[in-house]
């Protein structure tokens, strides 16, 4: 199939799942268990995942507690709720993006306002409620997305409410690549790439491989907010490798 034809097609898609998501967070949710919320996030996750073309592969164990990725792209979110859908620290800013931060505001995302200490404080709180309740909570303790060659260093802030709920934290290390295994730039979102240009990309991508790999859990009670961010850190690069893995 053509290029432009495949791309077309798969946001045509996108647009339609959009959609189809937004009523039924506007329809189920409000009645929805919190399990039952969990479980269409995580379906409809997949099926995004299937119409954009992208195949997920998952190893690994159970993902519990505090979940800690490094970050390439929005995607990744719905690759993480694909496999263990949780609250997401968000920024800020993606409340104001067309219909996805719509969504976001209504699917327990809890955002942090950046710069600001009282935002954070009330973001570590939420995020403290979330895992006392047994319930998974994801963040990105990079603070911002590389093209994924490499792991920038984790702050530990957010890592205290695992601490403070006494919480496991659970590291996920993600990968995008080319069906022959290299590593895709595709889902990047980094430097002046627009959200729209990050979309066409994805879409006009073949045989794009989203992988999530659910490491070992790292015990909350033992140490102190910056060296677990410091373990956390060493396990997701070493799974990604520094210099890219694969090839």
């Amino acid at each position: 199939m053509p290029i432009a034809l495949r791309a077309g097609a798969r946001l045509a898609y996108l647009a339609l799942h959009l959609l189809a998501g937004a009523a039924t967070v506007a329809l189920v949710y409000p009645w929805a268990s919190p399990s039952h919320r969990l479980s269409l996030t995580q379906r409809w996750s997949r099926r995004l995942l299937r119409g954009l073309g992208i195949e997920l592969r998952v190893s690994g164990t159970a993902a519990d507690g505090l979940l800690v990725a490094n970050h390439i792209s929005f995607l990744d979110i719905f690759v993480i709720n694909a496999v263990a859908p949780a609250a997401f620290v968000s920024k800020d800013d993606v409340r104001g993006w067309p219909l996805i931060g719509w969504l976001a505001t209504r699917t327990d995302t809890i955002f942090l306002e950046r710069g600001s200490r009282a935002a954070a404080q009330h973001a570590r709180a939420r995020l403290v409620e979330q895992l006392r309740a047994g319930r998974r909570a994801a963040v990105f303790p990079e603070g911002t997305t590389t093209i994924g060659d490499r792991v920038l260093p984790f702050h530990g802030a957010l890592f205290q409410a695992a601490i403070d709920a006494g919480a496991p934290v659970t590291p996920l290390a993600l990968r995008y690549t080319s069906r022959d295994g290299r590593r895709s730039a595709a889902p990047a979102y980094v430097d002046a790439i627009t959200l729209w240009q990050c979309l066409r990309a994805i879409a006009a991508a073949d045989g794009l491989v989203a992988h999530i790999e659910v490491l070992p859990p790292l015990p909350s009670l033992i140490t102190d907010r910056r060296h677990l961010a410091a373990h956390a850190h060493r396990a997701i690069a070493h799974a990604v490798g520094e210099g890219g893995r694969p090839p």
